[in-house]
């Protein structure tokens, strides 16, 4: 199945034509991302489900509790994506793991993502100035504000504390004078974006989000909203914003915005094969749903 952009016909009003590119790439979101090869997966859909080697499941791609693919899909040819960032996903336990795009993220970026199911929440207080929860809320920020408000995480005591670790004391005021004078320099090696080392998403849908996002252990960190990014999933909750996005889709575009707005780096599609499986799945359904919509049109002309 090729993902490639349509061709468009020449017209001789350019306007036009970028008009025409503008509603067809709304369209389809993901229609130029750069993946790797997308041939496995074809294959697999043709043959239809197949064992997982772990546990010995029937699934389609891949295992989403193993987070494996299945015999039919040679690991050797699914991508593998190194992230600038760790991944902590947590997963709601009434969430359909074969409904969950999470098992992307893990599938594919091994590595640098862990997801673990509520209750199960990893231990954050002491690493709050290194750690952002993408969540909307009141008091979220963008992702070009992360490095204006993450440095208001850090202990009080952080910038003393390598200084006075072995003896045990507080810090004198000659120390503190010093760390006064360096203030800037320090501020700015704050500032710069790399503190933040880990980002937290939750997998749930969002009439279920409330209780993991009002536990205690998730209190405190800094909160980040992807304001201008809109879904394309075909799970999309009714009666919810277009800016509610499935996980995968929350973790690919934070790290764009990441890599652009805090890395200052251009972007290459460094982390587009996060979307191997979404996007296959996307042309999926979006072909099956024309193909439906062509024949109920054929069977209202035959009426």
């Amino acid at each position: 199945m090729s993902l490639n952009p349509p061709t468009f016909f020449k017209e001789d009003n350019d306007s036009k034509s970028e008009l025409q590119n503008t509603s067809l790439t709304k369209e389809d979101p993901l229609q130029n991302l750069c993946l790797a090869s997308q041939e496995v997966l074809q294959k697999a859909q043709q043959s239809g489900r197949a064992k997982c080697l772990k546990c010995g499941g029937s699934r389609m791609f891949y295992c989403y509790t193993c987070y494996v693919p299945v015999e039919t899909v040679p690991i050797e040819q699914i991508p593998v994506v190194k992230l600038p960032l760790k991944i902590d996903i947590i997963k709601h336990p009434h969430e359909t793991d074969g409904k969950s795009t999470a098992a992307h993220a893990k599938l594919l970026a091994p590595e640098d993502v862990n997801l673990y199911t509520y209750p199960c929440i990893p231990e954050y207080e002491e690493r709050k100035h290194e750690i952002a929860l993408v969540f909307p809320g009141p008091n979220s920020v963008s992702v070009e504000d992360i490095s204006l408000h993450l440095h208001k995480h850090i202990p009080s005591n952080a910038l003393y504390s390598s200084k006075n670790e072995s003896s045990g004391k507080p810090p004198n005021k000659r120390q503190k004078i010093e760390v006064e004078k360096n203030g800037d320099a320090e501020e700015s090696s704050r500032t710069d974006g790399t503190s933040l080392k880990k980002v937290v998403f939750i997998d749930s849908t969002w009439n279920q989000t409330h209780k993991i996002i009002s536990d205690e252990r998730l209190q405190g960190l800094l909160q980040v909203e992807l304001k201008t990014r809109k879904t394309c999933f075909w799970r999309h909750q009714k009666g919810k914003p277009d800016t509610f996005l499935s996980t995968i889709e929350a973790i690919y575009y934070f790290l764009v915005d990441y890599h652009t707005a805090i890395l200052k780096e251009k972007y290459k599609g460094q982390y587009d094969n996060l979307m191997f499986f979404y996007s296959f799945m996307y042309q999926l359904i979006k072909n099956a749903k024309s193909s439906a919509g062509k024949q109920q049109e054929n069977s209202a002309i035959n009426l």
